[in-house]
């Protein structure tokens, strides 16, 4: 006999989340598959905040709109400013 007087536990599965070096690496291989400028592309993105300049090719779109804009400068701020001092503290 079925057990219908115990209730039943369901959990949706989540997603995982990517770190945003991850999804602007997917979204920079789906530009250029395209032939697009990826960096044109995702700059028009970060600017106007429209997600037609990220094609849907590979999930793009939907990848890029998962996260905050801010947090893609901030990632992108951060690489470059680590790579400059990186740079500059490297002997010639």
């Amino acid at each position: 006999m079925a057990k219908i007087h115990r209730t039943q536990y369901f959990e949706a599965a989540q997603d995982k989340e990517m770190a945003v070096s991850d999804v602007l690496e997917d979204v920079y291989l789906a530009l250029t598959e395209k032939g697009y400028n990826p960096l044109n592309q995702i700059v028009g993105y970060l600017m106007s905040g429209d997600p037609t300049y990220i094609t849907s090719y590979g999930n793009a779109r939907s990848l890029i709109m998962k996260v905050e804009r801010d947090e893609i400068i901030e990632e992108l701020m951060s690489f470059y400013i680590k790579e400059k001092l990186r740079k500059a503290n490297t002997p010639k």
